[in-house]
């Protein structure tokens, strides 16, 4: 057990981790009288979230230190965990991505992990992540390295290949344990409201989950010994009727629950990640000569996202000018899923979680080295995935595809190699046209120039 562990953020800015990491850094018992050291190149977001985080410390009267630093140099020095989380103008360039993939017939509600828009984010972060990796080699090369930034498969591939002697693994929050399993408890009708699972229903309900981060599928549900995986499905049947009417109709929100039961009608097992399992396959890109059921998938709003963005540092301006009491910052928020790990691994918990890393064996009919999302025994000593049977076939053919195209993507950010990359774009499940492939490299590469490392613009493809 670690008594004061060190915790640096590369990214704390990033709106969907920093809050909840403050608060899970103040919350834990294991973890509050440590050190979270915040880093960003943004020096004013940077020093807001250094105030706001001495804020809640002192407001809940924990002994936890906060450092802060534009050079994440200055501060990883005696870290036990550097968790990646950076991201810069990813609404824009995302936005761009989708905007320039739809020109050609590829519709991205998200664009993050795959599509042109997965590997061009890969082009945007991956470099800076290799950076930080030389820093953390040289000063803390005992730490755990935890990638928390999309495209998850592509970045935590390239840490394992390319930076063999670190400790890494990356993280998705879309299973967040134990709520994944709350959630497909109460669709299966074995609980009817959220506050009634308890430990013995928990033992009880046998779950598998795996495959690619973001393509992940439901394998097994039983509970008591009975399959509840057609009931969980029934479930999502009844809600796909009513899910737009006053829900969330953004794009990677519509028609999740009516696409979850198409897919299980096709394949017989049920996505665990909907929103980003759509634009995974073909079958929503409005390519097809008859009308479908399921229109096509609405495009990444760009727009939307900025508004979301604003009104989320206008709460943590609230904070700081004492408009919202600071008190209140702990009934606000909740665990985050990286600090809820790193928590179970400095306690000793022995909590299990979904980690993103190598297949070792857990699904039987995929390479060892398949880097797939999987229910893992996470302690300081490593990483163990449990044991998940067979990837059915035609679900596991798609796997395949998924994991190449992160494989090429992953060695061609990493040797600036432009026929890997249009290797990569052609073997991606969305592109179905050369010229559009070669058409949308270069645009992209044009546009997003600012963000692209310029060893990109030495070379030529061929």
């Amino acid at each position: 057990m670690i008594h004061n562990p060190k915790v640096v953020v590369l990214g704390a800015g990033s709106l969907f981790f920093g809050r909840q990491c403050i608060w899970q850094m103040v919350h834990s018992e294991y973890l509050n009288k440590g050190t979270l050291a915040l880093v960003d190149t943004n020096e004013e977001r940077l020093n807001k979230l250094v105030k706001l985080a001495r804020m809640v410390v002192r407001a809940n009267k924990v002994d936890l230190k906060i450092e802060g630093s534009v050079d994440r140099k200055k501060v990883l020095h005696d870290a036990d965990f550097v968790v990646l989380s950076f991201a810069k103008d990813t609404v824009k360039y995302r936005g761009i991505d989708c905007a320039v993939s739809e020109k050609y017939g590829i519709r991205m509600c998200s664009g993050d992990t795959i599509g042109p828009g997965g590997i061009f984010r890969a082009m945007r972060e991956l470099p800076v992540i290799m950076d930080c990796v030389q820093d953390i080699e040289k000063i803390c090369p005992d730490a755990w390295v935890i990638n928390y930034i999309n495209p998850s498969a592509i970045n935590g591939i390239a840490l394992k290949r390319y930076a063999p002697k670190l400790k890494s693994f990356a993280l998705c929050d879309s299973h967040h344990m134990p709520h994944k399993k709350v959630i497909y408890a109460e669709r299966a009708g074995i609980i009817n409201e959220k506050q009634e699972y308890t430990e013995e229903i928990n033992r009880k309900f046998d779950v598998r989950i795996a495959g690619v981060n973001h393509f992940t599928w439901l394998l097994k549900a039983e509970y008591e010994g009975k399959d509840v995986a057609p009931i969980i499905a029934k479930s999502m049947k009844r809600t796909a009727e009513t899910e737009t009417v006053g829900g969330d109709v953004g794009a990677k929100a519509l028609f999740n629950d009516k696409i979850s039961y198409q897919l299980y009608e096709i394949f017989g097992y049920i996505p665990t990640c909907t929103a980003h399992t759509k634009e995974y396959v073909p079958y929503w890109q409005g390519l097809g000569k008859l009308k479908d059921e399921i229109p096509p998938l609405s495009i990444w709003e760009t727009e939307d996202r900025y508004k979301r963005h604003e009104q989320m540092w206008e709460e943590i301006d609230s904070f700081l000018s004492g408009e919202i009491p600071i008190e209140e910052y702990m009934t606000r928020f909740g665990p985050d899923h990286a600090t809820d790990i790193i928590e179970n691994m400095v306690a000793g918990l022995g909590k299990p979680f979904y980690i993103n890393t190598f297949n070792e064996g857990a699904v039987k009919n995929m390479n060892n080295d398949a880097f797939l999302e999987l229910l893992c025994e996470v302690t300081m000593d490593g990483v163990k995935p449990f044991l998940v049977g067979e990837m059915p076939r035609g679900i596991r053919g798609m796997q395949e595809q998924v994991l190449d195209t992160h494989e090429l993507t992953a060695e061609a950010v990493i040797e600036a190699d432009r026929e890997k990359l249009r290797r990569a774009m052609l073997t991606d499940p969305l592109v179905h046209s050369i010229a559009d492939a070669d058409q949308i490299i270069s645009e992209l590469l044009k546009f997003e120039k600012d963000m692209i490392p310029e060893q990109w613009y030495t070379k030529s493809i061929g």
